[in-house]
């Protein structure tokens, strides 16, 4: 009864996501203290902050064009 108490009563944890996918490139940064930081433009802009860390800059897997809407894959072809 007590486990079942417990997890009734914990709160639901948000899913990490890379940003507002706002931005096309984030700057994952490793080590103790490792953090994901999605505010770039493009890799050049990122770069200068991950050189002479433990940090890389990566594309945002969440990044939305503003505009764009989600293409369809339903295939059209002739079957």
């Amino acid at each position: 009864m007590l486990v079942l108490g417990a997890l009734l009563a914990a709160e639901p944890v948000a899913a990490q996501t890379y940003g507002s996918g706002a931005f096309p490139v984030c700057l994952q940064v490793f080590g103790l203290n490792p953090s994901m930081d999605c505010s770039y433009g493009s890799i050049a802009q990122c770069r200068p902050m991950a050189a002479g860390r433990s940090a890389q800059c990566i594309a945002n897997p969440y990044y939305a064009p503003a505009g764009r809407g989600v293409r369809s894959r339903h295939y059209r072809g002739a079957y």
